[in-house]
């Protein structure tokens, strides 16, 4: 489901609240698959019919695992600290009317309501690549969101089971505040980046942070499991912003408000811009071919090649047709390729449209492409995302494209595409084309190769100033 058009925003809706949505990295999208029931690719977070949320009430001191076991028992939510053999601390946790709960995790069972798997990076399949161990919990954390405006989402480590029970062992870190509640982290951890500026053009990424189960803000272990916690930070929170990155040690989720997702591109916008690119009519400047992007249903897919589909150099940026020559190694069929154009000597790949619209910062152009995967966006969604250290496995952390996950090259996270149209003498990109008419196309549809040749120059007025009719 995509964000719902400002039309729909607008109109008067008896529809239920919308707190946000969390969008997995790595999906163009949807999931390769499809997506199923609880398994997709993004998942909105409404208001409940009614309130689920729980908040801290009884703590227990217990002596003996049966005494542990018996609190567990009673139906209520709780979470076990064990201390050691002989000691058990249980909070047990009541009904809040004011408050909404989603869980997350691996686990298929009925109290997660957002099933997440590990992202393997890069795929360009059209099939799921299985995993042998997932580093996911099964529970691995819970959104709570406030019922009242200003609907405030707030994130915590671990997730409640389907006895309603959070367990961490002897071996997990846990402490007692200097307050005297208890608190502790999971195994791998659920990591927070909140952006510096909001979600907008002019974001910056923030500091990554680990949250724990009450919802406390620390600086990071020293690896991703070691079992003696970062420092306390008091001056930053748990509550999500538009644009919070949430990494659960295999998959990292984006929230996006929805205010943000009002203000970004709708799957008509980002359709209407693929037309006018096509539209433009570019051309492989060695075979004269016309070029068109494929239909965002196949980019999604990515399932397999069109005839017209446009390849980069991304070394340079000159965008061709597809050509099995030029290899700069007869026994390497897949390594380097040389640009035709000016020589430049550099991965050889085809372009696909970014069709995930809470990636976007911006309602620009798809003018660069990130590198290595060839996934096109709009020039300040590349360069954000090409800024931002994502967890990867658990110790390392790099940029990654948000449509595929595929790691960027550390020396070029993005480049921006060069394309040749039929009236275009040498090779420039969008925004610098020269104001000069096209000859009419057999069809004798003028009007499209103008419009197509306004965007090229990057004038994409008339889409921000008519989104509202999308």
């Amino acid at each position: 489901m995509f964000s719902p058009n400002q039309e729909e925003h607008c109109a008067p809706t008896k529809e239920p609240v919308k707190y946000g949505e969390l969008v997995v990295l790595g999906y163009n999208g949807s999931l390769p698959n499809g997506d199923r029931g609880r398994r997709k690719s993004r998942f909105a977070l409404y208001r409940r019919a009614k309130a689920n949320g729980v908040k801290p009430s009884t703590v227990h001191i217990l002596n003996s695992p049966q005494a542990s076991k018996a609190v567990s028992c009673r139906g209520q939510h709780s979470i076990s600290y064990t201390l050691s053999r002989n000691q058990t601390v249980v909070v047990e946790y009541c009904h809040d009317k004011d408050t909404d709960m989603f869980q997350i995790g691996r686990s298929t069972e009925s109290p997660i309501d957002f099933v997440v798997t590990d992202t393997v990076s890069g795929s360009q399949g059209g099939e799921e690549t299985p995993i042998t161990q997932s580093t996911i919990s099964r529970f691995a954390c819970r959104v709570v969101c406030e019922r009242s405006p200003p609907y405030t989402a707030r994130i915590y480590a671990a997730g409640f089971d389907s006895s309603k029970n959070i367990f961490l062992g002897e071996k997990a870190a846990k402490w007692k505040n200097p307050d005297g509640h208890m608190d502790g982290l999971t195994t791998n951890g659920v990591l927070v980046m909140h952006p510096r500026g909001g979600f907008t053009e002019e974001s910056k990424p923030g500091v990554w942070r680990e949250i724990s189960v009450c919802g406390d803000v620390y600086t990071l272990r020293e690896t991703r499991s070691a079992q003696t916690r970062g420092k306390l930070v008091d001056s930053e929170s748990n509550v999500l912003q538009d644009g919070s990155l949430v990494d659960l040690c295999g998959a990292t989720l984006l929230w996006r408000t929805a205010d943000g997702l009002f203000h970004t591109p709708t799957q008509k916008h980002l359709e209407a811009l693929r037309q006018e690119i096509n539209a433009a009519r570019p051309q492989c400047p060695v075979g004269l071919n016309t070029l068109a992007f494929p239909s965002m249903q196949r980019s999604r897919a990515l399932g397999s090649l069109e005839d017209k589909q446009p390849w980069v150099y991304l070394a340079c940026g000159h965008v061709h047709g597809y050509h099995n020559w030029g290899h700069r190694s007869e026994q390497e069929p897949n390594a380097q390729r040389e640009c035709p154009m000016c020589r430049a000597v550099g991965p050889y790949v085809p372009l696909w449209l970014g069709c995930e619209p809470a990636f976007y910062v911006d309602t620009g152009a798809p003018t660069h492409a990130f590198v290595p995967c060839g996934h096109v966006c709009s020039e300040k969604s590349a360069k954000y995302w090409a800024e931002i250290p994502l967890p990867h496995g658990t110790h390392a952390f790099h940029a990654a494209c948000p449509f595929c996950a595929a790691p960027l090259s550390l020396t070029q996270g993005c480049a921006k595409l060069i394309f040749q149209g039929p009236s275009i003498e040498g090779g420039v990109g969008f925004g610098e084309l020269p104001r000069r008419p096209l000859s009419q196309n057999p069809s004798g549809s003028e009007r499209t190769q103008g419009e197509g040749q306004r965007f090229l120059r990057g004038d994409t007025s008339s889409f921000n100033h008519s989104r509202q009719s999308f």
